[in-house]
């Protein structure tokens, strides 16, 4: 194990600190679920990066989201053409690539994974796999069966999550409610997933095997950062007990992959929505703060970038060094995470991908802990979905999920930074999982 091994392995526990510093009852800590949940992120990572057997699965869970993910481009090819293509790529008529378009290669792929997935429950196959990881969080973490079972879902999609414990959430303690909330803010739906591979895959070969570890890891990390930021102080009603998912089953196959492509194009809609609108209103930002700026420089002489993403990049700069990452790297990592806070992760992704095809980055490492570091919803556009969503299905709770919102936030950017933490722990770089 290397230096930067041992400072990502000590910045699991600073993050966790970090989190302790802002909870909301520091004499108030489920020792248990920060313990279990710690351990259980390191017992993943360490199966996936140090034993055969992991990685034989890590790179069979590679390969099968590659393979996925060429069929999904064939309705991409049909519908938009030469469009479609990835750079380098020639159409079977002889015409090259015009480049990349994250429009018509990237977002598309949203619906179909929509579509299988909602096929997926139809035949149920997800509630399975819900439900089994529920199980194991709320016996390991001793959280409560509802907020588990939220968790596990979020592993495979995004605020739907939910839905799987809606008939529990008027009950619910503000604590449990939180949990919910930051899980669906640090964590990453698998109906986007493929455009987050697409726009990494020629830099990083195997990141679709680092998405789907990077998953299961911030889940655990969710509950961590959750109950030290929002702890337990009430008795939630569904602890110890071992609920069902709840969800409306579709009539057949046909009609769940329609909702399911249904489901997905609405997502797509969202997120080009609000890609418009916040990188455009960012603009706006920046024009103000760098003419007020100039200003400033003018008068005292100084030298000083003023914009919104070097102001976040400086905040996140500690924090990206606990998370182990090169001093060297360490600024413009800094600053894709604090676009990530503002201009969603589909952004950031894009940001990362460009710094490596310009060979920015200094150290291999700094990309995947990057990687992980983003895999998450966690930004203030997400906050509005996540809050409005779990709302508009328990309207009489609403005042309790925007009171603890900006809460959830921190706590969700922190389990994404300890995801990236964890990572950085176990990397080595003649490891075949690093593309070595």
């Amino acid at each position: 194990m290397t230096a930067y091994n041992l400072v990502s392995f000590a910045g699991v526990f600073v993050l966790a600190g970090v989190a302790w510093l802002f909870s909301s009852d520091r004499r108030t800590v489920n020792v248990r679920a920060v313990a279990w949940g710690i351990g259980l992120q390191l017992l993943v990572a360490a199966f996936i990066f140090v034993v055969p057997a992991g990685a034989r699965v890590f790179l069979w869970a590679n390969g099968a989201v590659t393979a996925v993910l060429e069929t999904s481009m064939a309705g991409v090819r049909f519908v938009f053409g030469r469009l479609a293509l990835p750079p380098g790529a020639v159409s079977e008529a002889g015409e090259p690539s015009l480049g990349y378009f994250l429009a018509f290669q990237g977002l598309p792929t949203i619906v179909f994974f929509a579509a299988l997935l909602g096929a997926l429950y139809y035949l149920r196959v997800m509630p399975f796999f819900v439900r089994l990881f529920a199980r194991v969080f709320s016996r390991s973490m001793r959280i409560s069966g509802a907020e588990a079972l939220s968790v596990s879902a979020n592993i495979f999609v995004g605020v739907e999550s939910a839905l799987v414990v809606r008939p529990h959430l008027e009950g619910m303690t503000v604590s449990e409610l939180g949990t919910i909330i930051t899980a669906g803010m640090g964590t990453i739906a698998s109906t986007v997933l493929a455009m987050y591979v697409l726009m990494l895959q020629k830099a990083i070969p195997t990141i679709a095997g680092h998405l789907v570890s990077a998953s299961f890891i911030s889940a655990p990390a969710c509950v961590v950062m959750a109950k030290l930021v929002m702890p337990e102080t009430g008795k939630p009603p569904t602890l110890g007990v071992d609920i069902k998912p709840h969800y409306e089953r579709e009539d057949n196959l046909i009609m769940a992959v329609i909702n399911g492509a249904g489901e997905g194009l609405r997502l797509l809609g969202g997120i080009v929505t609000l890609l418009i609108a916040f990188l455009g209103l960012l603009a706006l930002a920046n024009l103000g703060l760098g003419w007020a700026g100039g200003l400033v420089n003018g008068l005292f002489g100084w030298r000083v970038e003023w914009s919104i993403e070097a102001f976040l990049g400086y905040l996140f700069y500690p924090l990206t060094l606990a998370m182990g990452v090169a001093p060297a790297d360490a600024l413009p990592v800094a600053k894709i995470l604090g676009d990530r806070t503002v201009l969603t992760e589909v952004f950031s992704y894009g940001r990362l991908a460009d710094l490596l095809a310009a060979g920015a980055l200094k150290d291999p490492r700094s990309a995947i802990i990057a990687s992980y570091a983003l895999c998450g919803f966690a930004h203030v556009a997400s906050l509005a979905i996540f809050v409005g969503g779990t709302g508009a299905l328990v309207p009489t709770r609403v005042k309790d999920l925007s009171r603890i919102g900006f809460r959830a936030l921190l706590a969700a950017t922190l389990a994404c930074l300890m995801t990236g933490a964890v990572a950085g722990t176990f990397y080595t770089g003649s490891s075949v999982l690093f593309g070595r």
